[in-house]
Protein backbone atom coordinates (compact mmCIF):
# COMPACT_ATOMS: atom_id res chain seq x y z
CA UNK A 1 0.00 0.00 0.00
CA UNK A 2 0.94 3.57 0.14
CA UNK A 3 3.16 5.59 2.55
CA UNK A 4 1.05 8.98 4.17
CA UNK A 5 2.25 11.51 6.03
CA UNK A 6 -0.58 13.27 8.40
CA UNK A 7 0.71 16.74 9.47
CA UNK A 8 -1.40 17.60 12.50
CA UNK A 9 -0.58 19.66 15.70
CA UNK A 10 -3.55 18.16 17.48
CA UNK A 11 -2.35 14.55 18.88
CA UNK A 12 -6.18 13.15 18.89
CA UNK A 13 -6.57 14.27 15.08
CA UNK A 14 -3.00 12.29 14.18
CA UNK A 15 -3.37 8.98 16.47
CA UNK A 16 -6.81 8.71 14.85
CA UNK A 17 -6.19 9.34 11.45
CA UNK A 18 -3.20 7.03 12.04
CA UNK A 19 -5.17 4.01 12.92
CA UNK A 20 -8.01 4.60 10.29
CA UNK A 21 -5.11 4.84 7.35
CA UNK A 22 -3.10 2.29 8.90
CA UNK A 23 -6.32 -0.52 9.35
CA UNK A 24 -6.87 0.18 5.48
CA UNK A 25 -3.48 -1.17 4.83
CA UNK A 26 -0.88 2.29 4.67
CA UNK A 27 1.91 3.01 6.24
CA UNK A 28 1.71 6.04 8.09
CA UNK A 29 4.07 9.17 9.20
CA UNK A 30 2.98 11.62 11.93
CA UNK A 31 4.21 15.28 12.20
CA UNK A 32 3.09 17.60 14.79
CA UNK A 33 4.34 20.61 12.88
CA UNK A 34 6.06 22.40 10.16
CA UNK A 35 9.46 21.48 10.99
CA UNK A 36 8.74 17.98 12.08
CA UNK A 37 7.09 17.41 8.32
CA UNK A 38 9.79 18.60 6.55
CA UNK A 39 12.20 16.79 7.82
CA UNK A 40 9.81 13.34 6.88
CA UNK A 41 9.06 14.79 3.89
CA UNK A 42 12.27 14.74 2.49
CA UNK A 43 13.78 11.78 4.43
CA UNK A 44 10.59 9.54 2.82
CA UNK A 45 9.04 11.07 0.31
CA UNK A 46 5.77 10.23 1.30
CA UNK A 47 3.13 9.25 -1.70
CA UNK A 48 0.56 11.63 0.21
CA UNK A 49 0.52 14.56 2.33
CA UNK A 50 -2.64 15.24 4.66
CA UNK A 51 -1.92 18.93 5.67
CA UNK A 52 -3.41 20.45 8.15
CA UNK A 53 -3.49 24.40 7.63
CA UNK A 54 -3.64 25.81 11.35
CA UNK A 55 0.01 24.90 12.97
CA UNK A 56 1.87 27.16 15.33
CA UNK A 57 5.03 27.40 13.98
CA UNK A 58 4.46 27.79 10.67
CA UNK A 59 0.73 27.25 8.98
CA UNK A 60 0.08 24.39 6.51
CA UNK A 61 -0.30 27.18 3.52
CA UNK A 62 3.00 28.63 3.94
CA UNK A 63 4.72 24.96 4.54
CA UNK A 64 2.68 24.32 0.67
CA UNK A 65 3.79 27.24 -1.07
CA UNK A 66 7.53 26.67 0.44
CA UNK A 67 7.46 22.40 -1.05
CA UNK A 68 5.72 24.21 -4.49
CA UNK A 69 8.40 26.74 -4.78
CA UNK A 70 11.44 24.81 -4.17
CA UNK A 71 10.54 21.44 -6.31
CA UNK A 72 9.47 19.53 -3.49
CA UNK A 73 5.92 19.46 -4.17
CA UNK A 74 6.14 15.85 -6.03
CA UNK A 75 3.20 14.06 -4.20
CA UNK A 76 -0.18 14.54 -3.97
CA UNK A 77 -1.60 16.99 -1.05
CA UNK A 78 -5.21 16.69 0.94
CA UNK A 79 -5.22 20.59 3.02
CA UNK A 80 -7.55 19.59 6.52
CA UNK A 81 -8.83 22.71 8.43
CA UNK A 82 -11.47 22.92 11.25
CA UNK A 83 -12.49 26.87 10.12
CA UNK A 84 -11.74 26.94 6.48
CA UNK A 85 -13.26 28.81 4.22
CA UNK A 86 -13.52 28.87 0.05
CA UNK A 87 -10.68 31.59 -0.04
CA UNK A 88 -8.27 29.05 1.61
CA UNK A 89 -9.41 26.30 0.02
CA UNK A 90 -9.11 27.59 -3.74
CA UNK A 91 -5.30 29.78 -2.50
CA UNK A 92 -4.22 26.20 -1.72
CA UNK A 93 -5.35 24.37 -4.78
CA UNK A 94 -3.67 27.02 -7.37
CA UNK A 95 -0.67 26.93 -5.06
CA UNK A 96 -0.66 22.68 -5.58
CA UNK A 97 -3.04 20.51 -3.20
CA UNK A 98 -5.51 18.22 -4.37
CA UNK A 99 -8.88 18.28 -2.37
CA UNK A 100 -9.15 19.98 1.14
CA UNK A 101 -11.04 18.09 4.01
CA UNK A 102 -13.19 20.11 6.66
CA UNK A 103 -13.27 18.78 10.47
CA UNK A 104 -14.28 16.72 11.96
CA UNK A 105 -13.53 14.48 8.66
CA UNK A 106 -15.93 12.17 8.33
CA UNK A 107 -14.66 8.47 8.03
CA UNK A 108 -16.43 7.93 4.15
CA UNK A 109 -15.30 11.49 3.19
CA UNK A 110 -11.75 10.57 4.21
CA UNK A 111 -11.15 6.99 2.71
CA UNK A 112 -12.87 8.53 -0.37
CA UNK A 113 -10.42 11.41 -0.56
CA UNK A 114 -7.27 9.27 -0.20
CA UNK A 115 -8.60 6.99 -2.33
CA UNK A 116 -8.99 9.45 -5.23
CA UNK A 117 -5.91 11.31 -3.96
CA UNK A 118 -4.10 8.57 -4.22
CA UNK A 119 -5.17 7.17 -7.92
CA UNK A 120 -5.01 10.64 -9.06
CA UNK A 121 -1.11 10.46 -8.52
CA UNK A 122 -1.03 7.19 -9.87
CA UNK A 123 1.73 6.40 -7.77
CA UNK A 124 3.63 8.42 -10.16
CA UNK A 125 5.67 12.04 -8.62
CA UNK A 126 4.01 15.31 -10.05
CA UNK A 127 5.96 16.61 -12.77
CA UNK A 128 6.53 20.02 -14.27
CA UNK A 129 6.41 23.38 -13.24
CA UNK A 130 3.53 25.96 -11.66
CA UNK A 131 3.61 29.64 -11.99
CA UNK A 132 3.88 29.69 -7.78
CA UNK A 133 7.71 28.04 -8.86
CA UNK A 134 8.48 30.46 -11.64
CA UNK A 135 9.94 32.85 -9.45
CA UNK A 136 10.00 35.39 -7.37
CA UNK A 137 10.29 38.52 -9.27
CA UNK A 138 8.36 41.63 -8.80
CA UNK A 139 6.86 41.19 -12.44
CA UNK A 140 5.83 37.56 -11.41
CA UNK A 141 4.65 38.30 -8.08
CA UNK A 142 2.24 41.00 -10.03
CA UNK A 143 0.98 38.95 -12.56
CA UNK A 144 0.09 36.47 -10.23
CA UNK A 145 -2.31 39.36 -8.17
CA UNK A 146 -3.99 39.74 -11.45
CA UNK A 147 -4.28 36.47 -12.67
CA UNK A 148 -5.82 35.81 -9.56
CA UNK A 149 -8.24 38.84 -9.38
CA UNK A 150 -9.59 37.78 -13.50
CA UNK A 151 -9.98 34.13 -12.06
CA UNK A 152 -13.59 34.91 -10.64
CA UNK A 153 -14.39 36.88 -13.82
CA UNK A 154 -16.24 34.37 -16.14
CA UNK A 155 -15.22 35.94 -19.61
CA UNK A 156 -12.64 34.65 -22.12
CA UNK A 157 -9.32 35.37 -21.70
CA UNK A 158 -6.50 35.58 -24.20
CA UNK A 159 -3.36 35.26 -23.22
CA UNK A 160 -0.36 36.80 -25.64
CA UNK A 161 3.57 35.65 -25.59
CA UNK A 162 6.63 34.43 -27.56
CA UNK A 163 6.67 31.02 -28.52
CA UNK A 164 7.62 28.71 -25.25
CA UNK A 165 6.49 30.97 -22.76
CA UNK A 166 4.27 27.84 -21.43
CA UNK A 167 0.75 29.45 -21.63
CA UNK A 168 -0.63 26.33 -19.93
CA UNK A 169 1.09 27.65 -16.50
CA UNK A 170 -0.45 31.14 -16.70
CA UNK A 171 -3.98 29.19 -17.62
CA UNK A 172 -4.19 26.98 -14.97
CA UNK A 173 -4.17 30.05 -12.34
CA UNK A 174 -7.38 30.65 -14.03
CA UNK A 175 -8.70 27.49 -12.63
CA UNK A 176 -11.35 27.17 -10.03
CA UNK A 177 -10.24 23.91 -8.16
CA UNK A 178 -12.76 20.56 -7.89
CA UNK A 179 -14.10 22.19 -11.77
CA UNK A 180 -13.49 20.49 -14.90
CA UNK A 181 -10.07 21.46 -17.10
CA UNK A 182 -10.06 20.38 -20.48
CA UNK A 183 -7.80 21.28 -23.51
CA UNK A 184 -9.48 21.56 -26.75
CA UNK A 185 -6.71 19.66 -28.85
CA UNK A 186 -7.94 17.36 -31.78
CA UNK A 187 -11.71 17.01 -30.56
CA UNK A 188 -12.26 20.81 -31.12
CA UNK A 189 -12.25 19.64 -34.99
CA UNK A 190 -15.32 17.03 -34.70
CA UNK A 191 -16.83 17.08 -31.55
CA UNK A 192 -17.78 20.21 -29.80
CA UNK A 193 -20.63 19.66 -27.66
CA UNK A 194 -18.49 16.83 -26.41
CA UNK A 195 -16.23 19.44 -25.29
CA UNK A 196 -18.54 21.70 -24.05
CA UNK A 197 -19.89 18.54 -21.64
CA UNK A 198 -16.86 17.99 -20.38
CA UNK A 199 -16.27 21.48 -19.52
CA UNK A 200 -19.27 22.17 -18.03
CA UNK A 201 -19.12 24.78 -15.28
CA UNK A 202 -14.97 24.33 -15.75
CA UNK A 203 -12.15 26.01 -17.66
CA UNK A 204 -11.56 25.35 -21.85
CA UNK A 205 -8.09 26.09 -22.95
CA UNK A 206 -7.15 26.45 -26.47
CA UNK A 207 -2.99 26.06 -26.88
CA UNK A 208 -2.79 28.38 -30.28
CA UNK A 209 -5.25 30.11 -32.11
CA UNK A 210 -3.38 30.89 -35.23
CA UNK A 211 -3.17 26.39 -35.06
CA UNK A 212 -7.36 26.52 -35.63
CA UNK A 213 -8.46 25.32 -39.12
CA UNK A 214 -11.94 27.28 -40.37
CA UNK A 215 -13.82 24.13 -38.81
CA UNK A 216 -12.12 24.64 -35.41
CA UNK A 217 -12.65 27.99 -35.13
CA UNK A 218 -16.38 27.72 -36.30
CA UNK A 219 -16.99 24.61 -33.53
CA UNK A 220 -14.92 27.28 -31.17
CA UNK A 221 -17.35 29.82 -32.03
CA UNK A 222 -20.17 27.18 -31.03
CA UNK A 223 -18.80 26.71 -27.63
CA UNK A 224 -18.67 30.29 -26.87
CA UNK A 225 -22.16 31.08 -27.57
CA UNK A 226 -22.91 28.10 -24.99
CA UNK A 227 -21.17 29.16 -22.37
CA UNK A 228 -22.98 31.48 -20.55
CA UNK A 229 -25.57 28.47 -20.22
CA UNK A 230 -22.71 25.74 -19.52
CA UNK A 231 -20.90 28.53 -17.46
CA UNK A 232 -17.48 27.18 -19.78
CA UNK A 233 -15.01 29.47 -19.49
CA UNK A 234 -12.41 29.83 -22.53
CA UNK A 235 -9.29 30.59 -22.06
CA UNK A 236 -6.92 30.83 -24.98
CA UNK A 237 -3.10 31.86 -26.19
CA UNK A 238 -1.35 33.12 -28.94
CA UNK A 239 1.96 33.64 -30.32
CA UNK A 240 1.62 35.63 -33.17
CA UNK A 241 -0.17 39.51 -33.07
CA UNK A 242 -3.97 39.38 -33.01
CA UNK A 243 -4.08 42.17 -35.99
CA UNK A 244 -1.36 39.63 -38.12
CA UNK A 245 -4.03 37.09 -37.22
CA UNK A 246 -6.93 38.16 -38.39
CA UNK A 247 -5.61 39.90 -40.99
CA UNK A 248 -2.97 37.49 -43.08
CA UNK A 249 -3.94 34.61 -41.36
CA UNK A 250 -7.06 34.46 -41.57
CA UNK A 251 -8.78 33.74 -38.47
CA UNK A 252 -12.19 35.48 -37.73
CA UNK A 253 -11.84 38.48 -36.86
CA UNK A 254 -15.57 38.71 -34.90
CA UNK A 255 -14.43 35.03 -32.93
CA UNK A 256 -10.96 36.75 -32.42
CA UNK A 257 -12.57 39.72 -30.78
CA UNK A 258 -14.92 37.43 -28.61
CA UNK A 259 -11.58 35.70 -27.33
CA UNK A 260 -10.28 38.29 -26.18
CA UNK A 261 -12.66 40.14 -23.70
CA UNK A 262 -9.73 40.71 -21.76
CA UNK A 263 -6.16 40.38 -22.81
CA UNK A 264 -3.20 39.64 -20.84
CA UNK A 265 0.40 39.61 -22.21
CA UNK A 266 2.91 37.35 -20.97
CA UNK A 267 6.10 37.85 -19.70
CA UNK A 268 9.22 36.55 -22.16
CA UNK A 269 11.62 34.60 -20.05
CA UNK A 270 14.43 37.82 -20.40
CA UNK A 271 12.10 39.82 -18.91
CA UNK A 272 12.77 38.16 -15.84
CA UNK A 273 15.69 36.68 -15.81
CA UNK A 274 17.11 36.93 -12.12
CA UNK A 275 14.31 34.25 -11.81
CA UNK A 276 16.30 31.94 -14.23
CA UNK A 277 18.49 30.45 -10.99
CA UNK A 278 15.48 29.23 -9.32
CA UNK A 279 13.29 27.94 -12.07
CA UNK A 280 16.43 25.82 -13.46
CA UNK A 281 16.89 24.73 -9.62
CA UNK A 282 13.51 23.57 -9.46
CA UNK A 283 13.05 22.01 -12.56
CA UNK A 284 16.45 20.02 -11.53
CA UNK A 285 15.19 19.16 -8.09
CA UNK A 286 12.02 17.78 -10.09
CA UNK A 287 14.24 15.47 -11.94
CA UNK A 288 16.16 13.93 -9.22
CA UNK A 289 13.07 13.86 -7.10
CA UNK A 290 11.39 11.19 -9.65
CA UNK A 291 14.56 9.68 -10.07
CA UNK A 292 15.12 10.36 -13.62
CA UNK A 293 18.31 11.10 -13.08
CA UNK A 294 21.21 10.51 -10.29
CA UNK A 295 21.69 13.62 -7.93
CA UNK A 296 22.85 16.69 -9.42
CA UNK A 297 22.96 20.46 -8.35
CA UNK A 298 24.32 23.06 -9.86
CA UNK A 299 26.91 25.40 -9.67
CA UNK A 300 26.73 28.96 -8.77
CA UNK A 301 28.59 30.28 -11.79
CA UNK A 302 26.31 27.56 -14.08
CA UNK A 303 23.75 28.99 -12.81
CA UNK A 304 24.99 33.03 -13.87
CA UNK A 305 25.73 30.99 -17.13
CA UNK A 306 22.19 29.96 -17.23
CA UNK A 307 20.67 33.13 -16.50
CA UNK A 308 22.69 35.55 -18.44
CA UNK A 309 21.97 33.22 -21.83
CA UNK A 310 19.17 34.49 -24.04
CA UNK A 311 16.95 31.36 -24.49
CA UNK A 312 14.75 32.05 -28.01
CA UNK A 313 12.48 29.37 -26.93
CA UNK A 314 11.76 30.72 -22.99
CA UNK A 315 10.71 28.19 -20.45
CA UNK A 316 10.62 25.54 -23.10
CA UNK A 317 14.27 25.74 -24.26
CA UNK A 318 15.32 25.76 -20.44
CA UNK A 319 13.50 23.17 -19.29
CA UNK A 320 15.03 21.26 -22.02
CA UNK A 321 18.53 22.21 -21.92
CA UNK A 322 18.00 21.58 -17.83
CA UNK A 323 17.04 17.99 -18.55
CA UNK A 324 19.76 17.43 -21.01
CA UNK A 325 22.33 18.88 -18.50
CA UNK A 326 20.71 16.70 -15.93
CA UNK A 327 21.11 13.20 -18.09
CA UNK A 328 24.12 14.47 -19.72
CA UNK A 329 26.43 15.56 -17.25
CA UNK A 330 29.57 13.47 -15.78
CA UNK A 331 29.60 15.27 -12.06
CA UNK A 332 27.38 15.10 -9.28
CA UNK A 333 27.79 18.91 -9.50
CA UNK A 334 27.14 20.91 -13.35
CA UNK A 335 29.47 23.34 -13.84
CA UNK A 336 29.30 26.07 -16.25
CA UNK A 337 31.03 24.11 -19.03
CA UNK A 338 28.61 21.67 -19.04
CA UNK A 339 25.97 24.88 -19.44
CA UNK A 340 28.33 26.00 -22.39
CA UNK A 341 28.16 22.30 -24.39
CA UNK A 342 24.72 22.56 -23.97
CA UNK A 343 23.33 25.92 -24.32
CA UNK A 344 25.09 25.84 -27.77
CA UNK A 345 22.34 24.47 -29.24
CA UNK A 346 20.29 27.21 -28.75
CA UNK A 347 21.24 29.49 -31.40
CA UNK A 348 22.06 32.43 -31.04
CA UNK A 349 24.64 32.13 -28.47
CA UNK A 350 25.21 33.84 -25.37
CA UNK A 351 27.83 36.24 -25.97
CA UNK A 352 25.47 37.61 -28.73
CA UNK A 353 23.14 38.13 -26.73
CA UNK A 354 23.26 40.30 -24.32
CA UNK A 355 20.45 43.36 -25.50
CA UNK A 356 22.06 46.64 -25.17
CA UNK A 357 19.27 48.58 -22.69
CA UNK A 358 19.15 52.06 -24.46
CA UNK A 359 15.59 52.34 -23.67
CA UNK A 360 16.24 52.82 -19.77
CA UNK A 361 17.22 55.69 -17.68
CA UNK A 362 21.09 55.95 -17.88
CA UNK A 363 21.21 54.65 -13.94
CA UNK A 364 19.36 51.51 -14.63
CA UNK A 365 20.97 51.07 -18.13
CA UNK A 366 24.51 51.46 -16.20
CA UNK A 367 22.60 48.56 -13.64
CA UNK A 368 21.82 46.36 -16.48
CA UNK A 369 24.88 46.45 -18.58
CA UNK A 370 27.25 45.82 -14.94
CA UNK A 371 25.13 42.99 -13.82
CA UNK A 372 25.12 41.42 -17.97
CA UNK A 373 29.04 42.00 -18.05
CA UNK A 374 30.00 40.36 -14.71
CA UNK A 375 27.32 37.62 -15.20
CA UNK A 376 29.18 37.10 -18.20
CA UNK A 377 32.86 36.62 -16.80
CA UNK A 378 31.89 35.10 -13.85
CA UNK A 379 30.27 32.10 -15.99
CA UNK A 380 33.44 32.49 -18.06
CA UNK A 381 36.16 32.52 -15.27
CA UNK A 382 33.65 29.52 -13.88
CA UNK A 383 32.93 31.67 -10.57
CA UNK A 384 36.65 32.61 -9.57
CA UNK A 385 36.71 35.96 -8.21
CA UNK A 386 40.49 36.15 -8.39
CA UNK A 387 39.94 36.02 -12.27
CA UNK A 388 37.05 38.45 -12.49
CA UNK A 389 38.85 40.43 -10.15
CA UNK A 390 41.73 40.48 -12.69
CA UNK A 391 40.04 40.42 -16.16
CA UNK A 392 37.59 43.36 -14.67
CA UNK A 393 40.45 45.61 -12.82
CA UNK A 394 38.46 45.89 -9.52
CA UNK A 395 40.17 44.72 -6.37
CA UNK A 396 38.48 41.94 -4.48
CA UNK A 397 36.58 43.85 -1.88
CA UNK A 398 35.03 46.61 -4.18
CA UNK A 399 34.24 43.45 -6.64
CA UNK A 400 32.63 41.39 -3.74
CA UNK A 401 30.49 44.93 -2.60
CA UNK A 402 29.34 45.79 -6.40
CA UNK A 403 28.48 42.15 -7.04
CA UNK A 404 26.22 42.14 -4.01
CA UNK A 405 24.72 45.41 -4.85
CA UNK A 406 23.67 44.08 -8.34
CA UNK A 407 22.39 41.31 -6.59
CA UNK A 408 24.53 38.46 -8.58
CA UNK A 409 25.57 35.48 -6.41
CA UNK A 410 29.02 34.65 -6.28
CA UNK A 411 29.98 31.52 -4.30
CA UNK A 412 33.16 32.90 -2.67
CA UNK A 413 35.01 30.91 -5.04
CA UNK A 414 38.91 32.66 -4.58
CA UNK A 415 40.75 30.08 -6.65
Amino acid sequence: MSQILVVDDEIGIRELLSEILADEGHTVQLAENAERARALRAAERPDLVLLDIWMPDADGITLLKEWAGNGQLTMPVVMMSGHGTIETAVEATRIGAIDFLEKPIALQKLLATVKRALRRAGGQPQAGLTLLSLGRSPMLAELRKRLAQLATMPVPVLLRGEPGVMPELFARYLHQPNTPWVVAGAALADAPQDLLTQAASGLLFVEELAALTRMQQKNLAFILAKQDKTKTRVVSFTAEDPARLAAELGFDAGLLARLSELSLPLPALREHAEDIPDIAGILLAQLVEARNCPPRHFSTAALNALRQFHWPRNLQDLQGAVKNLALTALEEEIGVADVERVAAQYHPTADTQIPLPLALPLREAREAFERAYFEQLLAREAGSIARVAEKSGLERTHLYRKLKALGIATGKKEE
